[in-house]
């Protein structure tokens, strides 16, 4: 009797391990633009997510193996749009671009990550693009400040991305601190903010980063082995939207 009761737990056990790297049962959050599209948003993992506005996809830092629970892209549905914040192993990952890609798909990346591709349209901080009639998207400062820690992402070289459909304002902050840019971004919907040391924010600086921006719905993200309650503490009483999903 113990020993099936064993071998059922191993086998849930291993089932919900296929579950989490099956796009059908992951988290999805849905939002509508200003003229009622639909926005669904899907936590992947750790940078990974997939935005799909009204049947056109979007994904941004997808990765395949490097980052556990692996994901196999060749399942999914393929992108219209690939966004990709830099080239660490965590957030770039030639083959599941590969496996996203299709005759049109297009790819949207730094210039590190252009040269190791060799393929894509490169963006800087401050450049914008029109991606379609309703779409655009803008390429932010991403970068460390603590002393120590600039090495990790130096300033001028990873984006952040602001991603506008018809309207609705989303921030993919990328691997960042509380930098002074922030104040300048205006009227987001929707943030994507990293929580994790040294890499990106503590808790109190993921507070400050969202007094700057003041988005209505916030995603910590990118948050490792961060305390999840930490997380919700640092962000309580500010008037925002707190989520936590599968982004660890």
């Amino acid at each position: 009797m113990k020993q099936k009761l064993l071998l059922l737990l191993c086998v849930t056990l291993i089932t919900g391990c296929t579950q989490a790297n099956n796009q059908n049962d992951m988290e999805k959050d849905s939002f509508k633009t200003r003229s009622g599209k639909s926005v669904t948003l899907t936590p992947i993992k750790h940078g990974s997510l997939e935005i799909n506005y009204n049947g056109t996809v979007f994904e941004i830092d997808p990765v395949g193996q490097a980052v556990a629970p692996a994901t196999d892209y060749a399942k999914m549905a393929k992108a219209d749009f690939i966004l990709v914040t830099h080239e660490h192993q965590d957030h770039f990952d030639k083959a599941a671009i590969e496996a996203l890609t299709k005759d049109n798909t297009q790819l949207i990346l730094n210039r590190r990550c252009f040269d190791m591709m060799g393929s894509g349209t490169v963006m800087a901080n401050g450049d914008s693009l029109q991606l379609l009639p309703d779409v655009m998207l803008y390429a932010v400062a991403a970068y460390n400040t603590t002393p120590g820690h600039t090495q990790f992402h130096p300033k001028g070289r990873d984006n952040g991305f602001i991603l506008q459909l018809d309207g609705l304002r989303i921030y993919i902050a990328g691997d960042t601190e509380d930098i002074p840019e922030m104040a300048q971004i205006r009227d987001i919907d929707i943030a994507l903010m990293p929580c994790n040391q040294p890499y990106t924010m503590t808790p109190e600086q993921l507070h400050r980063a969202a007094a700057m921006v003041k988005p209505k719905v916030l995603y910590p993200y990118h948050f490792g082995n961060t305390d999840t309650e930490q997380m919700v503490e640092a962000t309580k009483g500010m008037g925002i939207d707190v989520r936590l999903r599968s982004f660890k």
